[in-house]
């Protein structure tokens, strides 16, 4: 076994180096460089795709949950393919010399993971998850009428004021 030396480390340390020079120079040109133009558009808050327009508890659409959903499930397909990806050469490689038919069972077991995955993928297809342009600027324009009506996005500031 070799000796443990803190310089077999040095590469490492000197990535994480060029990574946190990299982020603060961009940070420092954005800020040096970038226009400073302060709109009441660019101070509004901005969450979710959403402008903050109304009380804290209105309802969202369903459309945020089904996003959110479709993420975890390819989050966690990731998440489970890429270390199968990785094992199965060596599972294969276990089945020919052992009695246990190893990669068989992982590849049957990956396909009905994946098969799972692709059922979930076609109920937020048909559940209408991925249109959001017709939807979405509808809601858009409903939202911009009524804030109108209301006296503007920025009504509420200049009452606290």
């Amino acid at each position: 076994m070799t000796e443990f030396s803190l310089l077999d480390y040095a590469p490492v340390l000197v990535m994480f180096l060029v990574a946190i020079g990299f982020a603060a120079s961009q940070i420092l040109v954005a800020q040096l460089v970038g226009p400073r133009k302060r709109t009441a558009t660019k101070l509004m808050p901005y969450e979710c795709g959403k402008d903050p327009v109304g009380s804290a508890r209105d309802r969202f659409s369903v459309k945020f949950y089904m996003v959110a959903v479709a993420f975890l499930l390819f989050d966690l397909e990731i998440l489970f393919v890429i270390p199968f990806a990785v094992a199965f050469k060596s599972l294969l490689a276990a089945e020919q010399s052992g009695t246990v038919y190893y990669g068989t069972i992982a590849f049957v077991t990956m396909m009905f993971f994946l098969g799972t995955v692709v059922v979930g993928l076609l109920y937020e297809w048909k559940k209408g998850a991925f249109d959001w342009s017709i939807q979405a600027r509808a809601e858009a324009i409903a939202e911009a009428a009524e804030l109108k009506r209301k006296g503007g996005v920025f009504s509420r500031f200049r009452k606290a004021a």
